[in-house]
């Protein structure tokens, strides 16, 4: 089966060609320069830029991916902001009705929890770890649309408290890439920051620790440069790295899980990923790592979802757009 896929959720405008789970392309166009100087996304912008760019991207995906009729076209329904969803659902139910195939919508969410499976084979059930700028979510799935969300933030996200410590470090957006690089350099035990654990819940909060770096920086006034700089953003990466992989493993513990896997853009930060693949195989676990293109918001992750509700005959109509799209079980 051949599906085109088309991500608009946020700021980035993806299109990819999938073919019985390889991907034959998956075109990526970010607008990060465009918002880095407002610190973040700008909806109408990033409305503006989709609109844009939506046409020369999936031209390019199907020029790449080669000649081949396609089955359907797959297209993120949400959750994500409300222009961008709309401008991906536009283009996506046009094509499909110029080409006579299905329009599916699917979930953003969906799609990182299956990433891992365009590269890797995976085994159920599984414990999923979605982290990104706008998602923290702790997802138990006994199979492909079998889910059940054990836990989500309370307050911040993990990569919106990245992009927040990163302001107060005085670095630039987004954050959590310039927080990576200057960690490797710094000693993750500088600073010894709280992990947020919520004892009794799967849940996660980073607005206690994001205060705490504020109030760390209040009471140990000073430029905030070399190694200073590299070791506070080596503590609180460690920080969130600990809590994020702790309460993974501990997951998939106590629902017996095979996997586990993490997607979503802070899936590839480099701490991350090392510390889930020290701590998961030294608690047993085998874990699926999708390459750093499909840890963030691409087309290819949507693709891959829309074929396999197709194959399973259990395809949702195309819907419409909604920002606060939930993660469930198919119907």
């Amino acid at each position: 089966m051949r599906v085109l896929g088309i991500e608009t959720s946020c700021d980035d405008t993806s299109a990819a060609v999938v073919s019985d789970g390889r991907v034959l392309s998956n075109v990526v166009s970010s607008q990060a320069a465009v918002h880095r100087p407002f610190r973040g996304v700008v909806p109408e912008l990033a409305s503006r830029q989709h609109l844009a760019r939506i046409g020369p991207v999936v031209e390019r995906a199907l020029s790449e991916a080669g000649r081949g009729r396609l089955d359907a076209v797959a297209y993120t329904r949400g959750p994500g902001l409300m222009g961008p969803l709309l401008v991906g659902k536009v283009a996506g139910q046009t094509l499909a009705r110029l080409l006579g195939v299905r329009a599916v919508g699917v979930n953003h969410l969906e799609g990182h929890v299956l990433a891992a499976g365009l590269e890797h084979r995976l085994r159920w059930p599984l414990i999923a770890l979605v982290v990104s700028g706008g998602h923290t979510e702790l997802v138990l799935a006994r199979a492909p649309g079998r889910y059940r969300v054990l836990g989500r933030t309370r307050d911040d996200a993990a990569g919106e408290a990245y992009d927040k410590v990163a302001r107060l470090f005085g670095l630039g957006y987004p954050g959590g890439p310039e927080i990576d690089e200057r960690a490797a350099k710094g000693d993750p035990g500088a600073v010894d920051f709280p992990r947020p654990s919520l004892e009794g819940s799967w849940d996660f909060s980073f607005s206690g620790l994001k205060t705490s770096v504020l109030y760390h920086l209040r009471d140990h006034p000073g430029p905030v440069r070399g190694k200073r700089l590299a070791g506070l953003c080596a503590s609180f990466q460690e920080a969130v790295a600990e809590t994020l992989v702790d309460k993974t493993v501990a997951a998939a513990k106590r629902f017996g899980a095979k996997d586990i896997v993490i997607g979503g853009g802070v899936a590839a930060n480099s701490r991350l990923r090392a510390l889930m693949g020290e701590r998961a195989r030294a608690a047993g676990f085998a874990v699926r790592l999708p390459s750093r293109l499909l840890c963030t918001d691409n087309a290819a992750m949507i693709a891959h979802v829309g074929a396999l509700l197709l194959r399973g005959r259990r395809a949702p109509r195309a819907g419409r757009a909604d920002p606060a799209l939930a993660l469930s079980s198919w119907a």
